[in-house]
């Protein structure tokens, strides 16, 4: 039974740093239960809003449903009560029902919808798609407005009007004009989370656009940098947020940049440079080379942002 109705679970979810958890796989690319529930434990004891369980940057994509189930009731098992974990809603419609079908029977408190499938979208195909997640579930639904999946704002205040548990937006396009159209039609009826990769360097612009939140990667290996960098960005505090953007962030998104599919592969290559090993990615990924893990290795020293516990 979920903890947090979907509009407490808005209220809740704005007002502190979000992460999505990397998936732990072991050396033969199959989930490591035990390494998971390890990093899921140690993540929730810190001061985090949510866990996203088989998100993104847990390669929820290369999940099949019955893995993601029961990454997902891992996660809910492992996770402070005080710390909402979501799920991912992901492929096909029919596939998205069920992972949300799924993701409620185990405990989910929320769902993110991730980009429907390799074909262009209307928006009410767009509507339709969300609608049919909406109605299968009672607890909390977010849309990432990315790819494929680009939600008008009329289309976001159809599907508010119409569904309860319609509760957020995340944005991983950075478009400010289309940005500032959804939030001003739809103003406090649902909350707003950045989404572009590395949100550290977007967080304080967007800010100040309503994005009162954003899901931050590299919470997963430096989770007392990350919510130092929120604390900064909540207060407005420029200087603190420069000083660390140039310290780290930046040189971090620089690593990052050199590959395709790095966004995701840097975060389990953060992880093994802490010693806290989350196994290798799986394709179509591609896991850091190893001078690029050296170089993300030193620059962690470096900027000294290991964890203290």
């Amino acid at each position: 039974m979920a903890e947090f109705s979907p509009t407490a679970l808005a209220a809740h979810l704005k007002e502190g740093l979000l992460s999505f958890p990397v998936t732990a796989f072991d050396s033969d690319f199959q989930v490591d239960e035990d390494r998971y529930r390890e990093h899921l434990s140690w993540q929730s004891s810190f001061n985090v809003a949510g866990l996203f369980a088989a998100g993104g940057t847990g390669e929820g994509f290369s999940l099949t449903p019955r893995e993601a189930a029961r990454v997902v009731e891992l996660a809910v098992a492992e996770t402070r009560p005080e710390v909402p974990v979501l799920a991912s809603a992901a492929g096909s419609t029919s596939q998205a029902v069920q992972n949300v079908k799924d993701a409620e029977a185990v405990g989910a408190e929320g769902a993110l919808v991730l980009p429907p499938y390799l074909t262009e979208c209307d928006q009410n195909g767009l509507y339709h798609h969300v609608a049919a997640i909406c109605e299968a579930t009672t607890i909390g639904i977010i849309v990432y407005n990315r790819a494929n999946a680009i939600y008008a704002a009329d289309t976001v205040a159809r599907l508010a009007d119409n569904y309860p548990n319609f509760i957020g937006f995340k944005d991983a396009i950075g478009d400010i004009e289309h940005l500032t159209k959804v939030v001003a039609k739809n103003g406090d009826r649902l909350f707003y989370l950045g989404g572009l990769p590395t949100a550290e360097t977007y967080a304080l612009p967007l800010l100040q656009l309503g994005m009162s939140t954003y899901s931050s990667a590299m919470f997963n290996f430096v989770p007392e940098f990350a919510l130092d960098f929120y604390r900064d960005v909540r207060n407005f505090d420029h200087a603190a947020v420069t000083e660390k953007l140039n310290r780290f962030v930046l040189p971090y998104g620089a690593i990052r940049d050199r590959a395709k599919g790095y966004g995701v592969s840097i975060v389990k290559a953060g992880l093994k440079a802490i010693g806290r090993d989350a196994g290798p990615v799986r394709t179509p990924l591609q896991d850091l080379r190893p001078q690029d893990l050296a170089d993300l290795e030193a620059l962690i020293r470096e900027a000294d942002i290991l964890p203290s516990r």
